[in-house]
């Protein structure tokens, strides 16, 4: 199973549906928050079932969660926008929450910093920003899991030129 995982678009949505439009179709998009609104064009673009998180730019979506946990062939993802669990000021918070649902993959946003990791056999990930990146290198990107037998994650670089 292949998941698209972005984040963090705040209303703008264009280069990352350049870029995935010259990509292999996911099977999922999972969009963690700021914006809500986002995900769902992304759904309406591309035709591909989206689950989307709120973010704290969410506040008044109501009818979305702050988290959710996804059953997936046969791993447990945990995805959260990050906010509620401090994520700006490191992951231990989101890390303990993952432990106590028993997640094997966690996606986070937030900081608009992207984050790959494994950690006690957890792989943990941010996609970073297609439209506002605050990383050291400030590339714009989104995520990539794959899932198998092995899970196994990719940060991928938006094009600025698109």
């Amino acid at each position: 199973m292949k998941i698209f995982v972005v984040s963090d678009t705040h209303g703008h949505i264009d280069k990352f549906l350049n870029k995935i439009r010259n990509m292999d179709k996911p099977d999922l998009i999972i969009h963690l928050g700021d914006y809500v609104e986002d995900g769902i064009k992304i759904e309406k673009e591309t035709g591909i079932q989206t689950t989307i998180v709120k973010g704290n730019g969410d506040y008044y979506q109501k009818e979305y969660k702050d988290d959710e946990v996804l059953n997936l062939g046969n791993k447990r993802l945990f995805i959260t926008h990050g906010h509620k669990y401090r994520v700006r000021y490191g992951i231990d918070n989101l890390f303990y929450r993952a432990k106590e649902v028993e997640a094997d993959i966690v996606l986070f946003g937030h900081t608009h910093v992207p984050v790959l990791m494994k950690q006690s056999q957890i792989i943990i990930m941010n996609p970073g920003s297609p439209y506002q990146p605050r990383g050291l290198d400030g590339k714009k990107t989104f995520g990539i899991i794959e899932i198998s037998q092995d899970v196994l994650g990719t940060i991928v670089e938006v094009d600025s030129k698109n």
